[in-house]
């Protein structure tokens, strides 16, 4: 008996911290139950306030576990942010033939195809809005059918989710004229990525480079539009080159500030810097919903170029910054102290460096460095 209860215990606390779950859900839309895989983040259970974008992935069955791999690895490196994963799989009876129905006069989604359509769109974002912490970005990818089948999202007054991926699409009726014109009319912001290869299916591929072609006139700032042709791939193997350039190119806001980004962008300028990184920020904040603390290495890469070029005035702008961002630690002192040292003011230099040392050390900032360079100060 004890080694049943031990079991179950075992049992429930690993399902407990479980980042990957296989239920099924009750659709009224469709009258029946689907079954769907949901990927939660590393830090789901220890960041209870903390919102993350939805991916929803079609032909979960075989794209979920690419997807959730190139986000668990982009959000180790702190390349990609955490997002929630939810999986509809379509593949044990062929659903995703049925689901994808559409009639080939009108090219829109019908009989179950519509039902689909809303179960996806009325049923299971809610679903999960309502179960989870769901940011308000939104993701929905696809493959063949199911890629051909997610731009109906588009054709919306105003869409349901925030960037598309569609890899290799089996095109409905028009819909290579239809997205083009969709575009030039949505006023919200759109990230658009589709992949072929040249090992791809020939009838599909002539149809989506005719996209991708209509789609490369549009010169909107709203629309992120990036298109894919893979050399030496299948229709199959190009799902895994797809995956991280849509990804990477949807979040490229989001990544800290690179070594090619400090040199061609930053360092460049001149001047600015901190409103560079303040703009970085907002941006991000603004284009994909997600706010979250300016990162301590951006912090430092600004200090760099303010360094390089000797524009010691933006150090006082930055102090404001960082006593907004880590208003308990040194940060903000030590920017302050950074101020007085260069621009001459040597006096206010060792007061705010004994002030840094009263405050909680962040990054490689300690109380012995800020003591150092107070003395260091004095003895000049």
């Amino acid at each position: 008996m004890k080694k049943i209860v031990f079991f179950l215990y075992v049992f429930c606390a690993f399902n407990a911290y479980s980042q990957k779950v296989t239920e099924e859900v009750f659709s009224p839309k469709l009258n029946e139950k689907r079954e769907i895989t949901i990927g939660l983040p590393a830090s789901y259970l220890t960041n209870p306030n903390k919102k993350y974008p939805l991916l929803i992935v079609l032909d979960g069955d075989y794209l979920f576990d690419p997807f959730q791999g190139a986000l668990n690895y982009g959000a180790y490196w702190d390349d990609l942010p955490e997002v929630i994963i939810v999986g509809v799989n379509q593949n044990k009876n062929n659903e995703r033939e049925t689901d994808c129905t559409v009639d080939q006069t009108t090219g829109l989604p019908d009989e179950k195809g519509n039902q689909f359509f809303e179960f996806i769109g009325m049923e299971l974002v809610s679903y999960m809005e309502k179960k989870y912490r769901i940011a308000p970005f939104k993701i929905i990818a696809g493959h063949d059918i199911t890629a051909g089948f997610l731009n109906f999202y588009l054709y919306k007054e105003r869409p349901l989710f925030d960037a598309y991926i569609s890899m290799s699409p089996e095109l409905p009726t028009a819909m290579e004229k239809n997205i083009p014109d969709r575009f030039n009319v949505l006023e919200q912001p759109i990230f658009y990525y589709q992949s072929t290869a040249d090992g791809d299916v020939k009838k599909m591929q002539t149809r989506i480079k005719e996209l991708d072609e209509a789609l490369k006139t549009i010169t909107k700032p709203s629309v992120n539009y990036k298109f894919d042709e893979f050399k030496g791939a299948s229709h199959y193997s190009l799902v895994l080159h797809s995956i991280p350039n849509a990804l990477y190119q949807f979040f490229s806001v989001y990544q800290p500030i690179s070594t090619s980004e400090f040199l061609e962008k930053i360092v460049v300028l001149p001047s600015g810097y901190v409103d560079y990184l303040i703009n970085k920020y907002t941006i991000l904040e603004k284009s994909l919903n997600i706010k979250m603390p300016i990162r301590i290495n951006d912090f430092k890469a600004i200090e760099a170029a303010i360094l390089k070029n000797k524009a010691y005035d933006e150090f006082d702008k930055l102090a404001e910054l960082s006593k907004k961002q880590y208003p308990k630690t040194m940060l903000s002192d030590y920017h302050k102290a950074m101020f007085y040292e260069k621009t001459g003011d040597i006096k206010k230099a060792i007061k705010a460096y004994q002030s840094a040392f009263q405050k909680e050390e962040i990054g490689d900032l300690t109380k012995d460095m800020m003591l150092d360079k107070a003395d260091e100060l004095k003895n000049q």
